[in-house]
């Protein structure tokens, strides 16, 4: 049995999370969106300057079945994918809307067979990457090291109601907006700083992999020039 710790963010207590609750348009669709960072969480919770809490719960993993989207077996290509599903971009022109449905059909996770899932999060600066790259302006390598910028961390999503039954509440820590919001901003901020000098580096056209050269060379998840790309 693999018992872990989740903690959520937020302004009020949460006693008993509910299945079927949340924004439909998160990053992985509706569902209860977690960390097992204590500072992270209470950035969460003190995001809007306030004071918050940090609801602690434990979670009975053994006979859920996890999809981990940072365990080295899954591209960033599919963490896209899934968000292009779930999320709104705002893409202009055809080209970068033919992209969003090849990038689907071809590399997407069906995440109905999951109960957890564990990956980045798209804060508004990790959502510039994935949009960044869509419009074809950051290559796959670039997004793959763009998700380690700012430090923004890992989030944790129950999905399916068995995730939810297995999860216990084990209390409450308030915290203060004077503190955990300034450093919500310095994160974001950071996160933001890193993209703008990431896309001031110049870029190897010749070598890297951009959306477009997916979609002209019909790239599939297992293609090993892109297999080769994340690897580097």
């Amino acid at each position: 049995m693999k018992i872990i710790e989740l903690l959520h963010g937020s302004d009020h207590i949460i006693k008993i999370p509910s299945y079927g609750e949340g924004k439909i348009n998160n990053d992985y669709g509706r569902g209860f969106y977690c960390t097992q960072d204590f500072d992270l969480a209470g950035e969460w919770a003190c995001r809007h300057g306030s004071d918050g809490y940090i609801n602690r719960y434990i979670l009975d993993t053994e006979k859920l079945k996890v999809l981990d989207l940072c365990d080295g077996n899954h591209s960033v290509l599919e963490w896209i994918a899934i968000l292009l599903q779930n999320r709104t971009f705002r893409l202009s022109g055809d080209l970068a809307q033919e992209t969003r449905t090849y990038i689907i059909d071809n590399f997407s996770v069906d995440v109905s067979k999951y109960d957890l899932i564990r990956g980045y999060r798209a804060d508004d600066s990790y959502f510039q990457f994935a949009e960044a790259f869509v419009e074809n302006t950051i290559s796959v390598s670039r997004l793959s090291q763009a998700m380690h910028l700012g430090n923004l961390g890992i989030q944790i999503a129950l999905v399916s109601k068995k995730s939810f039954k297995n999860i216990e509440y084990e209390g409450t820590t308030k915290v203060s907006g004077g503190d955990y919001y300034p450093r919500f901003l310095t994160r974001d901020q950071k996160a933001r700083r890193d993209y703008k000098e990431s896309l001031s580096k110049k870029n190897n056209y010749r070598n890297e992999i951009f959306a477009l050269d997916i979609l002209r060379e019909e790239m599939g998840r297992k293609d090993e020039r892109i297999q080769r790309t994340i690897r580097k």
